[in-house]
């Protein structure tokens, strides 16, 4: 495998974990409605288990509320049946057309756990990152000594692996920081 290959699946991989974040903190909440806390539930509609965006539209018309509007009417109650089985914690208004979700604002003791959340998640990215930059040096190492690279390349490789990884924690890093603002604004 050339250092071309390594750095490229490096760089990719570490991608993946940024983006492992970026889908992790749509679930936290904000002040606001978001779509994305209501993303990941599953309803049973049609005898099978379905995320809830592949049966409605989901908006924020306001700051403080989340409207569903199922694609089948048919569906409307299994929507409600599942909001309710979900650990969300907010009862749906079902008013026969769309389902609607009332958001109250963060206590501040509620808005520090997200905060502590998102520095979680941002951390596990950060070792997910420098996971991939181990198994890189490891690869350029292997490398070497099969002697398919010369020591400068397998240096170079390196230091462009841990050019990346810094490039990427401070990505994530950025991520977990506008995500808690947002958090801890009111």
């Amino acid at each position: 495998m050339s250092t071309e290959e390594i750095l490229f699946d490096v760089e990719d991989r570490m991608d993946k974990a940024v983006a492992r974040l970026r889908k992790g903190l749509t679930g936290v909440r904000t002040g606001r409605a978001n779509p994305g806390m209501v993303d990941s539930i599953k309803v049973i509609a049609y005898g099978c288990e379905t995320p809830l965006k592949q049966l409605a539209t989901i908006a924020c018309p306001e700051p403080q509320q989340i409207l569903i509007r199922p694609f089948d009417a048919g569906t409307l109650k299994d929507i409600e049946k599942g909001i309710i089985n979900s650990d969300i914690g907010y009862a749906p208004n079902n008013d026969g057309k769309v389902i609607r979700l009332n958001i109250p604002p963060l206590s501040t003791e509620v808005r520090r756990k997200m905060a502590k959340l998102i520095g979680e998640l941002c951390e596990e990215c950060k070792v997910a990152i420098r996971n991939v930059r181990r198994d890189g040096n490891k690869q350029v190492d292997a490398e070497e000594k099969a002697k398919s690279i010369s020591e400068d390349e397998r240096d170079s490789a390196k230091e462009q692996i841990q050019d990346l990884t810094k490039k990427y924690e401070e990505m994530a890093a950025e991520l977990a920081k506008n995500r808690e603002k947002d958090v801890m604004d009111e």
